[in-house]
């Protein structure tokens, strides 16, 4: 009894709720953006999600420089821009305490980041149920890494289950691998990253080697457990969309059992504008997104060596 109030009570940080998803698996997905990664793709298109604590985004655009934020600042950290149409944030001196988010009016200040129960967010979840009925479809567990919440992502998951809704979750897999098994028993889908399989090029990239994502798939591959593998490939042109990473990465794939497919994610640009938010550099600026074309020719290419995985151009990255 304890330890299920005390799974009830747990509180997961959440960047925002997608309702409708057509693109994180099958049917209509309810799907739940977890804050934190540990990983620093260039190309991530969640940026806010990044960071473990709460932050503070700014759109000039829309501030109307009416200075309810600046008279709101218990640390002095905001003042008027030079040109009086906007202000500006002293990084060093702001403490995160989201007054002047709680009294803009123009939307220009923003909030990445809220605390939510597991009760709260059924609840939520159990207002899409209708959709999942008719559709096929549940709800998906995304981020930043929800791994980094482990606890909080296997006690709403259990739920999910418990009430007869399909589970998915996407990682990149870089994380204890006790913290994958802690969600495995309520798991029907796993959506798992693979970005590189040359390990150089993987710590280059993302800052961290790939041989931990590697083994925790492998060993997840080796349970009892009752879960499709979905591997995908966020396809970066120059990066990993070579003859030989393609290859190399279906090489992995034809060792697992519950595998069932492998997705080809084009990269895009529809987080950048978020960058700008943030007041972060956006390190994919010069990187243009791979057309139509290029990613079918090499999901065709991967079709080509006939290993009898299904090799699927998806949706964009996310």
């Amino acid at each position: 009894m304890k330890d299920t109030l005390k799974k009830k009570h747990l509180k997961g940080n959440i960047i925002r709720i997608e309702r409708s998803s057509i693109h994180d698996g099958q049917g209509l997905r309810t799907v739940i953006f977890l804050k934190g990664c540990q990983l620093s793709c260039p190309w991530c298109s969640t940026p806010e999600s990044q960071s473990f604590e709460f932050e503070k985004g700014y759109d000039q655009r829309l501030c109307t420089a009416c200075g309810r934020c600046i008279e709101s600042c218990p640390e002095n950290a905001i003042t008027l821009s030079d040109d009086g149409l906007g202000v500006i944030t002293d990084r060093d001196k702001c403490v995160g305490c989201f007054r002047c988010f709680e009294v803009c009016q123009a939307n220009a200040v923003k909030k990445y980041g809220f605390t939510m129960t597991v009760d709260d967010l059924m609840k939520e979840i159990s207002k899409d149920e209708i959709f999942y009925f008719h559709s096929g479809g549940g709800i998906t567990l995304s981020g930043g890494e929800p791994l980094c919440q482990p606890d909080f992502c296997a006690a709403l998951l259990e739920k999910c289950k418990i009430n007869g809704i399909h589970t998915a979750l996407e990682s990149s897999l870089y994380t204890p691998y006790s913290s994958l098994d802690t969600v495995l028993p309520w798991l029907d889908h796993l959506y798992a990253d693979l970005k590189h399989m040359d390990n150089q090029m993987h710590t280059l990239w993302v800052g961290a080697s790939n041989q931990t994502t590697l083994d925790n798939l492998i060993k997840a591959d080796q349970t009892s457990y009752h879960f499709g593998e979905i591997i995908r490939i966020p396809l970066i042109p120059g990066y990993n969309d070579t003859d030989s990473n393609l290859a190399a990465t279906l090489g992995f794939c034809t060792k697992l059992k519950k595998i069932k497919e492998i997705e080809l994610l084009p990269y895009h640009r529809l987080g950048s504008d978020t960058y700008r938010l943030l007041g972060l550099d956006y390190r994919c600026r010069d990187l243009l997104p791979p057309s139509e074309e290029h990613v079918k020719e090499r999901a065709e290419f991967m079709n080509s060596l006939l290993t009898g995985i299904p090799i699927r151009s998806g949706s964009e990255i996310t």
